[in-house]
């Protein structure tokens, strides 16, 4: 074990938390300015809950570089993976359990925590994984870009899809 690695991650858990429940209230304290609707929620849909778990962990990605990319040769790959872990978390979730009860608040906001925590432990494991073939990097640029272009994209012209409703308005992306 790791425990510079592992304090690493720990701590990113407590900023993801923190930075992301921020971003929750953002855009409307903002008054609605649009370039913050790429990384801020908009709406209460599942969608825009979605990024305020992958923004906050990307930029404590970046954060992390410095320090510990030269100590594992996967880093971009493990946070990668460990970004995606979250709004994939966060969905499978959030739906397993209004499948059958409804929305409860806390139970929506410890979901938040439990992907967060999967995707940064995800992200130590890889890390202190045994080297991983260079292709995994190019992978992890791509899922990061693909995340960042949806999130940018799905935002300003969201599909009629329930992901994408907000539960309050009835409406989809910014209104």
């Amino acid at each position: 074990m790791n425990r510079y690695i592992l304090k690493w991650e720990v701590f990113g858990i407590v900023f993801i938390v923190i930075i992301g429940s921020a971003l929750h209230f953002v855009f409307d304290l903002a008054g609605g300015w649009r370039p913050l609707a790429i990384i801020a929620a908009v709406n209460e849909s599942v969608w825009e809950h979605l990024k305020l778990g992958v923004w906050p962990a990307l930029i404590y990605g970046l954060m992390e570089y410095r320090h510990i990319n030269k100590l594992s040769s996967n880093f971009v790959f493990a946070k990668a993976i460990g970004i995606l872990i979250i709004p994939v978390a966060i969905t499978v979730l959030f739906y397993g359990y209004t499948a059958f009860t409804s929305h409860i608040l806390a139970v929506d906001i410890a979901i938040f925590v439990i992907a967060v925590v999967l995707g940064q432990m995800t992200a130590y494991k890889i890390l202190t994984a045994a080297p991983l073939p260079a292709r995994t990097k190019k992978m992890g640029i791509v899922v990061v870009l693909l995340l960042m272009i949806a999130f940018a994209t799905l935002t300003h012209y969201p599909p009629q899809l329930p992901i994408f409703r907000d539960p309050v308005s009835g409406g989809y992306g910014i209104q």
